[in-house]
Order: C-alpha cells, then structure tokens, then sequence
C-alpha cells in the first residue's frame, strides 16, 4: 500500500528545497538539461499540496535513455521504468531522502510546455489557485488511500483551468521564463 495522501497548507520552505534540488541537478545534468523548473503545486506561492517537490527536467530528446538517466542515477535518483506516460520519464527521491518527484520531458512538447502554462496561470490567478485548494483537500480527505481516484478527480478541473490558461496565454503573450536552475 502507498503512502496515504495528506494535502498540507502551503510551506514557504519548497522554494529553497527546490533551489538546492535543482543545483544538485544543474550540477549531475550540465547543458544536457536545458531547463531544470520547480513545477507542481509546490510551485505556486500560497497554494496547498501535497509536500512533494515536482521538478521538471528539459532535454533535447528523451532517446537515448542513458545519456540522463546515468548521470541522475549516479547523484542517488531512482528510475521508474513503468510509468505508464509515454511524454516523460520519470525519477524518484533517493532513497530516504524527502519525497520528490522528477518529470525529465522534451523541451518544447506539449507536456513540457503545459506543466509551465499551469504553474504561471496559478501564479497568477488566486481564486484559481484556492478552488483547486479546496478540490484537493475534499479529494484527499475523500480517497486517501487511493491515488487513483484522488488524480482522476482533479482532471475536470484541471483541464478547466487549462482552458483558461490557454485563453490567457494568448491574451498576454505568455512565454516560458528563463530556467527555475
């Protein structure tokens, strides 16, 4: 059995977590990594999560496997070869180290790129950014011992809000700012 899922008010600690997190990285990956971002709920100022640091990870391609996967492997980062989502590869924490999660995906794909778009819109939209507070605490509370369920009953309201995203990526030109590492 997994962990249960607890959701706990925002922590102004992930940002430094992230910070030495993605230095480790910048320093085991080099150029390889061509963007290293803090993504994820853990990412968004103010809003409630679980205390998991999401790192997004761009490179060129994905193919070949090793040419990231040794250097991550070599500074402690545990691969997950059954990830069922093709559009990324998929990394653990150390073992005994805090839990992290590390999406590695190609720069400029659609996954790379909406993972970003919904990072900056939450960023910047607050009512949104609470509604999904809310939806995960009642989710969590609901299906802790089922992450299954908890994810799937986020997606409605996570392509919502990547509809409104998308609407105001255009009305304000939105472009991915500079590597978070």
């Amino acid at each position: 059995m997994s962990d249960p899922i607890v959701i706990v008010p925002y922590d102004p600690r992930w940002p430094e977590r992230f910070r030495k997190l993605g230095t480790a990285l910048r320093e085991a990956l080099g150029e390889m990594a061509l963007r290293i971002d803090h993504v994820g709920s853990t990412a968004v100022p103010g809003l409630a999560a679980k205390p998991i640091i999401d790192v997004q990870i761009s490179v060129a391609a994905l193919e070949p496997l090793h040419t990231y996967r040794i250097p991550l492997e070599k500074a402690g980062f545990v691969f997950c070869a059954g990830n069922p989502d093709l559009s990324k590869r998929y990394f653990r924490e150390p073992p005994g180290d805090r839990r992290t999660h590390i999406h590695v995906r190609c720069r400029g794909s659609w996954s790379e790129q909406g993972a970003l778009l919904f990072r900056d819109y939450l960023r910047v939209h607050e009512d949104d950014a609470r509604a999904y507070a809310v939806l995960k605490y009642r989710l969590a509370e609901e299906y802790r011992d089922d992450r299954a369920t908890y994810t799937e009953g986020k997606a409605s309201f996570i392509w919502g809000i990547m509809v409104r995203a998308h609407t105001w990526h255009q009305e304000v030109g939105w472009q991915p700012g500079p590597s978070d590492a």
